[in-house]
């Protein structure tokens, strides 16, 4: 685990091996999510990226008699 410090701006360093680690880009917006005391920064990926990663998924669910 990696500890960063907060500075009196309020502002942190993000380790490179997690900028790394996210694909993270300067300019990149990220979502903060406050979870159970804690805080989550997740990378906003735009559509394009998104494209096809859900291929291969298993859609064999079953479904409800009034949605089929």
């Amino acid at each position: 685990m990696t500890t960063v410090t907060v500075s009196q701006k309020y502002q942190i360093v993000i380790p490179k091996e997690v900028r790394i680690s996210l694909g993270l880009r300067p300019g990149q917006k990220i979502q903060v999510l406050v979870y159970e005391g804690r805080a989550e920064f997740v990378p906003v990926r735009d559509a394009k990226s998104m494209q096809g990663f859900l291929r291969g998924i298993d859609t064999s669910v079953p479904r409800e008699p009034d949605r089929s």
